[in-house]
């Protein structure tokens, strides 16, 4: 692993050529410590008690806190301990990254004034790099996919970065993602440069020079496990080498959220699931800096159990901390039954519920979801029935390069007013309705022979055909529609090269169902 900067100045590819973040590490790492390391050691000693010079010293030295509370629920014999990462200063564990990062790429001369640094990222190491920028006067741009939170993008520009959001969808080798497009910005723009949080190696050498030092010190040096979540996979690696060189004794779990494609053994990655609500962990790729060889079991994890445990670590241990410090938490303590009394268990507690103030933190949300029950109390004579129970017919699916007027055609014959759009992989990317296309026709940002990819209404929500229409009256209060998962689909068969799924809209009191598997034609759910 080289302890340069990966990608820096313009230039960095042709626009048809781009930089990988899925290829292989050149780390000459080895447990046994034999081989000097070819990097700056970083372990600066804060003192809490005095006053900083700037923000940035108040990056690292997070608490350790117990979680006994947690401990009795699980029934747990040993100890269970949470590093609260959202006391660093951006209010998450990736502002050790975003420091680092641009100070290596300083030492080296990377980096100078009046640079820019772009970023694709999920959100939280895009804060720690725009508090850095802040702080030291660079320009910052961060790319970052629709499904992250606003409370992450208001945070990012208000330290004044600029935003740049796309497709959630978007596969990461796919033109459209935030990797390419931030790649592609970077050969435009002057003096620019991307740290890559996905090949860097400042991204797992913080967490081995700082945070595993500072979980061993804060442990009297024994720990019997560490379980942290991966997402670029730098938190687990770098802990992991560390303490396969200090406490080799000591379990690496790593976590990973069903619908991702980190974890080992490859059969944990087989599901059905293709979207996931925890933001900052798991990719549909392996990147450069997950090193999965310290990690000595993997554990998969779903939204609700993370959730549900998040809002446990807020209400029993007053711990204000986001989704993913829930799901790393809710392993832990399944994990941690095989330990016995006197040892000890630490989990990684990545970010603040700062970035989720609108999400998991109200109620309506989870229930919406179904991941807590319905307290409606107002019960109707519908209260118990499933949005299967409408039986409702399905109308047809068109592709994003379907041409406006055929759309128009279609929903004029079928007597609908919107339509699900569906991309070649069979996944809804979103819907074209009769008002969007008149008022875009109006405003002349489109013609009847362009695309109804440019003008898609790309928000949408998800729930199952098993859901309770109570659970569905809520989403209807404050979304014009949402897309339900089916699970018994008849379909004709058409045209066997074609990408389809089975769709009814939800408008009002409609409903828009959806398969998401290939599609064959026309489908509708058997009664």
């Amino acid at each position: 692993m080289s302890g340069k900067c990966p990608i820096s100045g313009n230039g960095a590819g042709d626009a048809d050529s781009w930089i990988r973040p899925d290829q292989p590490p050149k780390c000459t790492w080895d447990a046994s410590g034999s081989k000097p390391s070819p990097h700056f050691v970083y372990r600066p000693v804060r003192d809490r008690k005095t006053t900083f010079a700037t923000v940035l010293e108040a990056i690292g030295d997070t608490p350790l806190v117990r979680l006994s509370k947690i401990e009795k629920e699980y029934g747990l014999k040993c100890q269970l301990f949470g590093k609260c990462e959202f006391f660093n200063a951006g209010g998450s564990v990736k502002d050790r990254i975003g420091l680092r990062m641009v100070e290596d790429a300083e030492r080296e001369g990377i980096i100078k004034p009046g640079y820019t640094i772009i970023e694709p990222t999920s959100g939280n190491t895009g804060i720690g790099l725009a508090l850095a920028s802040a702080v030291k006067g660079y320009r910052c741009i961060i790319v970052m996919p629709e499904k992250m939170s606003m409370e992450k993008v208001n945070v990012l520009k208000a330290l004044g970065a600029e935003i740049v959001r796309t497709p959630t969808s978007a596969r990461f080798d796919a033109p459209e993602s935030h990797i390419r497009v931030a790649q592609k910005l970077q050969r435009e723009i002057t003096n620019a440069v991307i740290l890559d949080q996905y090949r860097n190696p400042g991204n797992p050498l913080a967490h081995y020079d700082t945070t595993a030092e500072e979980i061993l010190e804060q442990c009297g040096g024994q720990v019997d496990m560490v379980v942290g979540g991966a997402g670029t996979g730098g938190t687990i690696t770098g802990i992991g080498k560390k303490f396969k060189e200090k406490c080799p004794k000591c379990r690496v779990i790593a976590v990973d959220p069903e619908g991702s494609d980190l974890a080992l053994p490859e059969e944990l990655n087989k599901t059905d699931t293709t979207y996931y609500e925890i933001e900052g962990i798991g990719y549909d790729f392996i990147p450069t800096v997950l090193d999965r060889s310290v990690v000595d079991k993997w554990y998969k994890s779903n939204d609700k159990e993370s959730l549900i445990m998040a809002r446990k670590l807020i209400r029993m241990e007053g711990l204000l901390c986001g989704g993913s410090s829930g799901t790393a938490a809710y392993i832990a303590a399944e994990a941690a039954k095989e330990l016995k009394e006197g040892q000890k268990c630490v989990c990684i507690l990545p970010d603040s519920i700062r970035n989720y103030m609108t999400k998991h933190l109200m109620e309506e949300w989870m229930m919406e979801r179904d991941f807590i029950p319905c307290t409606d109390k107002d019960d109707k004579w519908w209260s118990k029935l499933t949005i299967s129970d409408m039986k409702l017919q399905a109308p047809v699916a068109i592709m994003p390069e379907t041409k406006c007027e055929e759309a128009l055609k279609i929903m004029e014959t079928h007597n609908f007013d919107q339509l699900p759009v569906i991309n070649k992989d069979g996944k809804m990317v979103g819907t074209v309705t009769v008002g969007s296309l008149t008022s875009s026709f109006s405003a002349d940002k489109v013609k009847l022979t362009d695309p109804v990819s440019m003008c898609l209404y790309s928000k949408f929500k998800k729930m199952k055909v098993g859901d309770k229409l109570t659970t569905l009256s809520k989403v209807l209060e404050t979304d014009h529609f949402v897309v339900v998962l089916g699970s018994k689909v008849q379909y004709n068969l058409v045209e066997p090269d074609s990408l389809t799924l089975s769709e009814m809209r939800i408008g009002g009191s409609e409903v828009v169902f959806k398969e998401e598997s290939r599609l064959y034609g026309t489908a509708c759910f058997r009664n």
